[in-house]
């Protein structure tokens, strides 16, 4: 038995070694410079539990998943997610097994804010944060720390609603001026929001996410109030001014001293049209124009995108002159959180399918993995999730044409799998399919680099099996399994697989904090 187990393990190594990207010289072939950022990414919900301890504050994922409207298919929440907040160590030790010089990670708003700007500093919640600082640079891991990873004190929607309020603006610069005095001395790259363009569609249209807010035959929730064709650009409107808020806080006050970086991280879905017709080439555009520069045409050229005020007119906000003289050149990264891609249809010349269109205030297009019977890339047991690596490549260069060669980090990327109980352990880490699909990512990501997109961080989702959103505990993403009876991780082959990746094809030593943030 021992031999046939030997053997086995033996196999399974060789297997992972054909997965790694052919090379014969690592200096000749690879295209990462050596300052480049190699880590895992998390968020704080998602993975911190800890949720009514030590002073902490009401989310409003917390009052959504204890209020009875959370849509979450396995009925479960983040109170106790995978207890980073108590293991935060054990996970640290689990990062600097893989070799990773980087940890993006969010802060909790309401740990240390508890009721916004209209409460008092939790210091529990600040000591927290300056431990696991100190822990992840103590084993030379740089933090990458988001501000907003979706979840938001409770107070503020109380109060006014939240981001469809313009008091909002000034909520998000004084918990952010905290964040840079408190913890800037160590953290170099700060991230105002995530995803934004999926937070608000969700939230304010479809209102599956909180604060649940929807309308007419756009509701795919029980939403007691709302206004899916006005909010949407309203609550939108006023994140993009409150990163704008917070980044001219950051230069004026801090950047100069502390050395660091603020940008944000929106998904971009990459897109194909369905054919070669010019009315599906433009509702490509259109796609990307109602998603992904929805949010950065804003922050980089001051203006929505043309698509859009075309089509909705005054629907949209406007930017006042001194909100736009903010707003231009508002980052200095583009965070990019990539997993898929789809086919894209025009709905204003072609007749779609009203179960699967797009609206006029969305762009009028339809999306599929389809197109002919044949599916865009790899098919998975998800609908929405189609492999296909080369949407990458091409979404990174998209970016870099678009946006100047704004420097960018790819700051998510990975494979979900649908949790089985019927699985035994070794399915669970015996994840082949992951090590394809990160390694074949990083290939097409290489393949960006080498034609001159200036791509500096790739973080992977992520180190370990967590709450996913509505999804609960049903998707498994991480480069560890997590028993969540017991909370034990137990490395996949997917972690031999990427720490054997870092060795190999990088030369990522961390060199120290300010050496690393001259050479960007």
């Amino acid at each position: 038995m021992r031999f046939l187990a030997l053997l086995l393990l033996k196999t399974m190594f060789l297997e992972i070694l054909l997965l790694l990207p052919l090379s014969s010289a690592v200096d000749d072939l690879s295209p990462f410079p050596k300052n480049f950022l190699f880590g895992t990414a998390s968020s704080s919900y998602q993975y911190e539990g800890g949720y009514n301890i030590d002073g902490k504050g009401q989310s409003n994922w917390d009052n959504f998943t204890h209020g009875g409207r959370s849509m979450i298919v396995d009925g479960s929440n983040g109170d106790i997610a995978v207890d980073h907040y108590h293991r935060y160590q054990e996970d640290i030790d689990l990062l600097e097994a893989l070799k990773v010089n980087s940890q993006r990670l969010s802060i909790s708003w309401t740990r240390i804010l508890p009721k916004g700007r209209f409460g008092e500093i939790n210091w529990a919640g600040i000591n927290f944060y300056n431990k696991l600082f100190d822990a992840l640079l103590l084993k030379g891991i740089q933090p990458f720390v988001t501000l907003s990873h979706y979840d938001n004190p409770q107070e503020l929607e109380d109060r006014y609603g939240g981001w469809l309020s313009s008091e909002s603006q000034q909520d998000f610069a004084f918990y952010a001026d905290l964040c840079f005095k408190t913890f800037g001395d160590r953290v170099k790259y700060w991230v105002t929001f995530n995803e934004p363009n999926n937070l608000v569609p969700l939230g304010y249209r479809s209102g599956i996410y909180p604060p649940c807010r929807c309308s007419g035959s756009f509701a795919m929730a029980n939403c007691k109030e709302g206004d899916s064709e006005k909010e949407p650009f309203i609550a939108a409107h006023n994140i993009i001014l409150s990163h704008a808020a917070a980044v001219d806080l950051y230069r004026t006050k801090y950047q100069v001293e502390q050395r660091g970086r603020i940008g944000i991280v929106l998904q971009h879905e990459w897109y194909e049209p369905m054919s070669n017709s010019t009315a599906d080439k433009l509702a490509t555009e259109r796609a990307r124009s109602f998603t992904f520069n929805w949010f950065l045409d804003p922050i980089i050229f001051g203006k929505y995108p043309e698509e859009m005020e075309n089509i909705l007119g005054s629907l949209l906000p406007t930017f006042s002159t001194n909100e736009k003289n903010k707003l231009k050149k508002g980052l200095d990264f583009i965070g990019i959180n990539y997993y898929t891609a789809s086919y894209v249809q025009d709905c204003i010349y072609t007749k779609c399918d009203s179960r699967f269109g797009i609206s006029r205030t969305e762009g009028s297009y339809m999306k599929s993995g389809d197109k002919n019977g044949f599916s865009i890339g790899e098919s998975t047991p998800f609908s929405w999730f189609n492999v296909y690596p080369q949407g990458l490549e091409k979404t990174v260069t998209y970016v870099k044409d678009r946006y100047n060669n704004t420097p960018m980090f790819i700051t998510e990327n990975g494979y979900a799998e649908q949790d089985d109980p019927n699985f035994t352990l070794e399915d669970q880490v015996n994840d082949f399919k992951r090590i394809k699909y990160i390694a074949n990512h990083i290939e097409a990501l290489s393949i960006a680099i080498r034609k001159g997109a200036d791509v500096r961080g790739y973080f992977a989702w992520s180190l370990l099996d967590n709450f996913e959103w509505t999804y609960g505990y049903t998707l498994r993403y991480g480069f560890h399994h997590v028993d969540y009876a017991t909370l034990k991780r137990t490395p996949r082959l997917s972690a031999t697989w990427y720490k054997q990746f870092i060795a190999n094809y990088t030369e990522t030593k961390f060199i120290g904090i300010d050496n690393l943030v001259q050479s960007t």
